[in-house]
């Protein structure tokens, strides 16, 4: 059977407050980036709860996801020849306090927070070429309910009555 090509699936936090955007500075093999706290959907959890876990993971600050500013796609090739198509669902919310003595996820060296022009002219820092149109959209207005993103009961293995 031949392989069955599958995207990588990816949450996101478009996260401003006071004209800046929130944004973490991360270890890769292409050196530090910057990047919206985002990571891969865990399996057993909706897009809303894993944008909700990778901001708290990366930021140590709680994250609660209001609308969905957008779903994005992106196919990056890496300093290794990976080639990874990338399906980002990115949210934007309510950003709690920050848990004392939480330490940020491995890889993560600090968060930041930077105005739109600020990333503008940091693009070659980008870690995903997403990061900035989703600042974009958010500042656009763009939004969308969540209950855009149906998630059926089976996702967290619950039956169906």
């Amino acid at each position: 059977m031949a392989h069955r090509w599958k995207p990588n699936v990816t949450v996101a936090a478009v996260i401003e407050q006071d004209g800046r955007f929130l944004v973490v500075e991360e270890e890769t093999s292409d050196g530090l980036r910057l990047n919206s706290p985002a990571g891969h959907l865990d399996p057993g959890e909706s897009p809303v709860e894993g944008c909700a876990r990778e901001t708290l993971e990366e930021t140590a600050h709680r994250f609660t996801p209001a609308a969905l500013v957008g779903i994005y796609m992106a196919r990056q090739h890496g300093a290794r020849g990976e080639d990874t198509t990338y399906l980002r669902f990115a949210f934007c919310g309510t950003l709690g306090a920050r848990e004392p003595g939480r330490a940020l996820d491995h890889g993560i060296v600090r968060t930041l927070w930077m105005t739109a022009e600020e990333l503008r002219a940091s693009r070659e820092r980008h870690r995903s070429p997403l990061l900035l149109q989703c600042v974009d959209d958010y500042l656009a207005g763009r939004r969308y309910p969540l209950a855009l993103i149906h998630v059926h009961p089976s996702v967290n293995g619950e039956s169906e009555a």
